[in-house]
């Protein structure tokens, strides 16, 4: 069950109902892109189950579909926000796609992408999203929780974490031609981070298929942590006894930790984290320990010191 709280964000003031409730788009977007799904998004199922979990504040205004797939994180493509969108629904190739299933575990294998999906009951679920750099989202994802497929997929005793590697393919990623970073792209959570029922294996958002620009077919979403902790376009999962080396914790130890968890006491060493932009307002607005999910998952991190494990 969803340790989270039900939505308390009135439909009306969040979006224009054509983006996120029409029904012929939505239906279209699930035979095209998140096959296999059955998709639980009643309201007394929502409340049960975890299929909507909201942001939880009554402030909380969805950003526009448009800013979300044109706003982007995405290296791999460039290091600005808009080369993304430009140029990841040109070159990447979401189809056929694999996933191959490693390490320490009792299911190893190479999965088509609709044999890893097809098994798990889709959720709605409304996050925010914290990027390092101090600016915000709040968006409705489509996926399922990691723990259901991390179960499904049996690890061993000997699993501690969890190890994501995305795509990196010069052809379709123009991005990792430059050693901006240490590719390919590694991610990685701790075991009982990636059981809670918060994490997500995201397939789509807003209703419709994940666009390419966000890490489509298959990515990470973890809301509790900054933006750079969600690997997209998963190509290995792999389960590991030691803690894995991730890409920006190697590329710049000083600046990014492993866990990522959002901390407005810890500043960055170039900028503080005091405080965040969601995208679209002018004025800044305080930022929340664990992006306002604290009463959810502080108790995973009950005696570690928080600024010593940033």
């Amino acid at each position: 069950m969803l340790i989270g709280r039900p939505c308390d964000i009135r439909t009306t003031e969040i979006t224009d109902e054509r983006l996120f409730w029409d029904r012929r788009e939505w239906l279209a977007s699930v035979s095209m892109g998140i096959a296999g799904f059955c998709l639980d998004r009643t309201p007394g199922a929502a409340a049960a189950s975890g299929g909507a979990a909201a942001a939880g504040k009554g402030d909380d205004k969805l950003t526009p579909f448009e800013t979300v797939a044109g706003y982007n994180n995405f290296y791999e493509y460039g290091t600005d926000k808009e080369s993304p969108s430009e140029l990841a629904p040109k070159l990447l190739k979401t189809r056929p796609w694999t996933v191959s299933v490693e390490g320490e575990v009792k299911r190893p294998a190479t999965y088509a992408y609709d044999d890893l999906v097809r098994p798990h009951r889709a959720v709605e679920r409304v996050y925010r999203h914290r990027c390092v750099e101090g600016w915000s989202m709040v968006v409705p994802w489509l996926g399922f929780p990691l723990g259901d497929l991390v179960r499904r997929l049996e690890p061993t005793s000997r699993a501690k974490f969890v190890e994501f590697t995305t795509l990196a393919d010069p052809v379709q990623m123009p991005g990792i031609r430059r050693p901006v970073l240490p590719w390919p792209y590694v991610e990685a959570l701790r075991m009982d981070e990636a059981m809670h029922p918060l994490a997500l294996m995201v397939t789509g958002l807003y209703g419709r298929a994940l666009p390419a620009q966000n890490g489509a077919p298959l990515r990470l979403v973890v809301p509790w942590k900054y933006g750079f902790k969600g690997a997209k376009s998963i190509v290995r999962i792999r389960f590991t006894e030691r803690q894995p080396r991730t890409t920006w914790n190697v590329a710049a130890p000083d600046e990014y930790g492993f866990y990522a968890n959002v901390n407005p006491a810890v500043d960055h060493p170039r900028w503080s984290q005091a405080r965040e932009r969601r995208v679209g307002e002018f004025f800044k607005r305080p930022t929340l320990p664990f992006n306002g999910y604290a009463d959810q998952v502080a108790s995973l991190y009950a005696g570690l010191d928080l600024r010593a494990n940033y």
